[in-house]
């Protein structure tokens, strides 16, 4: 199938504020891209890209004063199958790990895994190793968070999502990935597009977080929020937590004033001019950051 993904995002500032996004599309899908991405920008301004120590693609820019659009349009292959399960993934000991795999064992800015450890080891402790321990995990997670946009908080972290009960898809996914590091089980955090594909559709679009676990030597795709197979993801990023991912980083104020997101799938072989079938709400999971 084709999928048709992109962004629309705007953003006001009153003076010339620097900005770094994490919104392209992640190396190791360039094959399966059938209409490479369009970028522009309202006002043209120049961007420059660069690869940051996850090998995230993140673009840099100076947003001028008033108004900026930063505007992204694509079309992927994708095979259509759902997210695959592999229950004999086995859990490796931490001896045995990659090198790489070690930094996404440690605590991190919102995956406290020192206050969660005792938990997740009472909770888990006596589960199957490997696949069914991390799905016992994420069958918590989904169970234990009721999701609500309105309770969103840039700030929480994984353990106050734990004690509060409530949130969004970022906080699913901090609470499982720090459990999952609490067992000795490599976790990390993915920003993407899931689009409503195979299943009832949810307007409006947004933007989605999910997690990445390190068994039977490869990473598998868990996703606590939605806890089932699905079809479509889009791997913008990934990194510790959604510090080392925040879509949008601005290093002085600005106000979000628009934001929608599609992803769908389509039949298209070329892309109209502009996007009329898709809706946005703005402030949904965009993070920003400004230092004070």
């Amino acid at each position: 199938m084709l999928i048709r993904y992109g962004y629309e995002i705007t953003v006001n500032c009153q003076v010339p504020t620097a900005m770094v996004t994490l919104l392209s599309l992640r190396d190791g899908r360039e094959a399966d891209v059938r209409i490479p991405e369009t970028f522009l920008t309202t006002p043209e301004i120049p961007t420059s890209t660069y690869r940051d120590m996850f090998g995230n693609c993140c673009r840099r820019f100076i947003a001028p004063p008033g108004d900026l659009t930063l505007w992204s349009d694509s079309v992927i292959q994708d095979s259509g199958a759902v997210d695959p399960c592999v229950p004999d993934a086995e859990q490796h000991e931490v001896a045995d790990l990659p090198d790489d795999c070690l930094v996404y064992l440690m605590g991190s800015r919102y995956c406290e895994t020192d206050r969660l450890s005792q938990l997740a080891w009472n909770l888990f402790g006596e589960t199957p190793r490997g696949w069914a321990r991390v799905q016992a995990i994420c069958d918590y997670a989904h169970r234990q968070i009721s999701f609500n946009y309105q309770n969103a908080r840039a700030t929480r972290t994984a353990y106050e999502a734990h004690e509060e009960r409530t949130g969004v898809c970022r906080d699913y996914a901090h609470l499982a990935v720090a459990l999952c590091r609490c067992m000795n089980i490599p976790a990390r955090y993915v920003n993407g597009y899931l689009g409503d594909i195979g299943v009832q559709r949810i307007d409006p679009m947004d933007f989605s977080a999910w997690m990445e676990v390190y068994l039977g030597g490869a990473w598998r795709t868990f996703d606590p929020r939605n806890n089932t197979p699905r079809i479509g993801r889009i791997v913008l990023a990934h990194g510790r937590d959604a510090a080392d991912v925040a879509m949008v980083s601005s290093f002085g104020p600005h106000i979000l004033t628009g934001f929608r997101v599609w992803c769908y799938e389509t039949e298209a072989e070329g892309l109209p001019a502009a996007v009329t079938d898709t809706t946005g709400q703005a402030g949904r999971e965009v993070r920003a950051r400004s230092p004070l």
